[in-house]
């Protein structure tokens, strides 16, 4: 008999109410896998996304039109090597990892994960499972976004969406790049985004950035509710605007007209896609280890308890990110 496990899962779309804690089969170990029993996960936009079919262009994306393929969610993980394939090279049991399954089926919302080894790094020993899981997914988006925008040392960059998952990464990261970052964020997260080291920090319902006469060389649109025209005042003839999340009329404001908004504006307008890598989770590990970057966790929830977190998270009022408990 397969051993089992405990696992969040659904069979439709819809809201959190559609997922269940329930036992299941342990995914089965392949010749070049990496069987993980996760300590924790962390929920991310891309969860609820998912979980909603919305918007309908990424059900194609990961399968199932009218019924999810992906059983079990969750993409950010840590926790300890329980067994490796014939052909794994990197890790052995009882090696403590972290890493992002987006590239791997998913499946972080339960006790054990098989994965192949490039999705996984060695967890960095100075966190815990729940703070290591908090980074993969948004640190990695953090850090792909600023690499698109080409950031520099004495740069001017704006930050919108400052004090959310990726928001929070890409302050940190901005600073430890060596740019001058302004960061945007509502009135009650303004100290916690300062914590993080903003140069200066701003309440976007009391100041409209567009209209402060500052220019940047990059802007980093992690709340993209408004449309992309606006920053031209505040972007620089050179710079490069970057979108990371928001509403799904600004992703395809700029992933449909992108170049005509280019040309128009006279700047480049960029649409961050990212893909998790080894790589780039390596050097999220060496600035970890360093540190010049640390998670911000706004709330824990135990693995019965991910309908709840995705919930939180919907609300949009989140500071960092919310982790899940699982051993």
């Amino acid at each position: 008999m397969k051993p089992k496990m405990q696992a969040v899962t659904r069979s439709s779309y819809g809201s959190a109410d559609c997922l269940t804690l329930a036992e299941v089969d342990q995914p089965v170990l392949t010749d070049s896998g990496v069987l993980v029993r996760v300590h924790a996960a962390s929920v991310n936009a891309g969860d609820w996304h998912l979980m909603r079919g919305e918007p309908f262009l990424i059900r194609p994306i990961y399968g199932g039109l009218f019924k999810p393929k992906i059983k079990i969610l969750g993409f950010d993980m840590a926790g300890r090597v329980a067994a490796v394939g014939k052909d794994v090279k990197q890790f052995q049991p009882g090696d403590e990892v972290f890493g992002d399954l987006t590239e791997s089926g998913f499946g972080a919302f339960a006790e054990y994960v098989c994965a192949p080894e490039t999705a996984l790094a060695l967890k960095p020993t100075s966190l815990s499972f729940e703070a290591a899981a908090a980074v993969p997914g948004a640190g990695l988006t953090a850090l792909q976004a600023l690499q698109l925008g080409q950031v520099q040392s004495g740069q001017r960059v704006l930050i919108n969406g400052a004090s959310g998952g990726v928001g929070s990464f890409a302050v940190q990261l901005a600073k430890a790049f060596g740019a001058e970052v302004t960061a945007l964020c509502s009135s009650q997260k303004i100290d916690m985004v300062r914590s993080l080291g903003a140069d200066q920090v701003m309440d976007y319902s009391e100041v409209d950035v567009t209209q402060t006469g500052q220019r940047y060389d990059l802007i980093l649109d992690a709340a993209a509710y408004r449309s992309v025209l606006d920053y031209r005042p505040v972007l620089a003839p050179k710079g490069i605007y970057v979108l990371v999340g928001g509403s799904t009329a600004r992703l395809f404001q700029v992933l449909l007209l992108g170049a005509g908004i280019s040309w128009f504006m006279g700047r480049r307008v960029k649409c961050l896609v990212s893909k998790p890598n080894q790589a780039d989770l390596l050097t999220l590990k060496q600035l970890l280890e360093a540190g010049k970057i640390v998670p911000c966790i706004d709330q824990s929830y135990d693995l019965s308890q991910v309908p709840a977190a995705i919930r939180h998270l919907e609300q949009r009022h989140v500071r960092g990110k919310v982790v899940i408990r699982v051993q």
